[in-house]
């Protein structure tokens, strides 16, 4: 199975705020390359700003405690923010948790266009993302 670190997501009340802190006071340059279609029209409309460290993208993402209503998931992404780890294999992935007995929410591509996407929660109730690139 293989997972690689690929963002952390914070949610925020202020994500012009946010960005200003992470570029001012961290040096994180914008990113440029590699970057999500968001799906504003299927749940989640929030504005996102993204910044990277040159390795780790941070998506900066407008707070909104509804999208997963919205989208009719039970995972909401964007109420306190999560971690994404990218794979290869989201089916081999997805088999991995059910053995384990964790329920995820599969987003598909209704966050992402060009990303399959699932979230769970860990023990403590952080939300993961797992994502897949598709082709």
């Amino acid at each position: 199975m293989d997972l690689k670190l690929h963002h952390i997501n914070l949610a925020t009340e202020n994500v012009e705020r946010l960005d200003r802190f992470y570029r001012d006071v961290l040096g994180l340059s914008e990113e440029s390359g590699g970057l999500p279609t968001l799906e504003k029209k299927k749940g989640y409309a929030g504005d996102v700003a993204f910044r990277t460290d040159g390795a780790i993208q941070m998506h900066l993402a407008q707070k909104d405690i509804h999208a997963g209503f919205n989208s009719g998931q039970f995972v909401n992404p964007v109420s306190r923010g999560h971690i994404a780890y990218r794979t290869s294999d989201l089916d081999g992935f997805k088999k991995h948790l059910e053995d384990h007995g964790i329920p995820y929410a599969d987003w598909g591509n209704q966050a992402v266009a060009g990303w399959s996407q699932i979230f769970f929660y860990d023990p403590d109730g952080n939300v993961i993302e797992v994502h897949q690139v598709d082709e």
